[in-house]
């Protein structure tokens, strides 16, 4: 803020990307020492402290197989996965943005910042994977996301979208339609929600990567922990398997059963 307080929101994992992209992102990242979650920390700290940074910011960090962290770049704004920081925390980032930018002090100080649970994000896009992710645009007939808040047994979801059925999905614009966070008391109820949220999303009209989210979501090594940035690449054969067509028949019954 610009009263010379400094505090950070703890980390998110991004390791689950494709050509930099991020695709899956989760909080508190999966098998992080507590002495390297609080270096990292106050590594974080003393880079917007040394320049006098004022608002929301993310500095990114590589972390090597020996667990020694470097520092990569310094996002200046908010990111697209800051809602499982919110969900962790409890906290509302744009509203912090607001207070600073308006001369207030930050509204916590770092000791009051909660830890709680865990929380993941998932970026919906119109793309289809299995063609080397080419963006898949067109007329949205249907659009339909899970219901907010709790995912029995222990979970809840929030979806942020700015797509409805009707829409169109043009060249124009990035090509993701949705985020789905999820957040639980712990890591392996989280996943689950995800897993059950993933399977109540409906869009028909454009190709999605909805599959293979729910692959990555079901992955025995992402299920296990960390992953590595080449994750996605790696495992591409396992996580996009080949489908056949569907039967013309199966194609005329289902027309059948819209028209009617």
């Amino acid at each position: 803020d610009t009263h010379g307080n400094v505090v950070h929101l703890y980390e998110r994992d991004c390791s689950v990307q494709r050509r930099h992209q991020k695709v899956i992102e989760e909080a508190p990242a999966p098998g992080l020492s507590d002495e390297t979650r609080t270096a990292m920390g106050d590594a974080a700290v003393a880079a917007a402290r040394a320049i006098g940074y004022v608002g929301a910011g993310t500095v990114e960090f590589i972390l090597d197989a020996r667990g020694t962290f470097y520092f990569m770049e310094m996002n200046t704004r908010l990111q697209v996965e800051h809602p499982v920081t919110e969900m962790i925390t409890g906290t509302d980032l744009v509203e912090w943005q607001l207070r600073v930018a308006s001369g207030e002090p930050l509204p916590l100080t770092q000791s009051e910042i909660p830890l709680n649970g865990h929380a993941f994000e998932v970026r919906l896009y119109a793309e289809d994977p299995a063609r080397g992710y080419l963006p898949s645009i067109g007329h949205v007939h249907h659009f339909a996301m899970p219901d907010t808040g709790p995912i029995p047994p222990s979970a809840s979801v929030r979806v942020d979208t700015g797509v409805a059925s009707g829409d169109e999905i043009s060249i124009n614009y990035d090509p993701m339609i949705a985020k789905l966070i999820v957040h639980g008391p712990d890591r392996d109820s989280a996943l689950a929600g995800m897993r059950r949220a993933l399977s109540d999303v409906e869009v028909i009209g454009v190709a999605t990567n909805t599959a293979l989210l729910s692959a990555v979501a079901a992955h025995p090594d992402f299920m296990a922990g960390p992953v590595d940035t080449g994750f996605l690449e790696r495992e591409n054969a396992a996580l996009l398997p080949e489908t056949e067509a569907p039967e013309s028949e199966s194609i005329v019954m289902a027309a059948l059963g819209v028209l009617a």
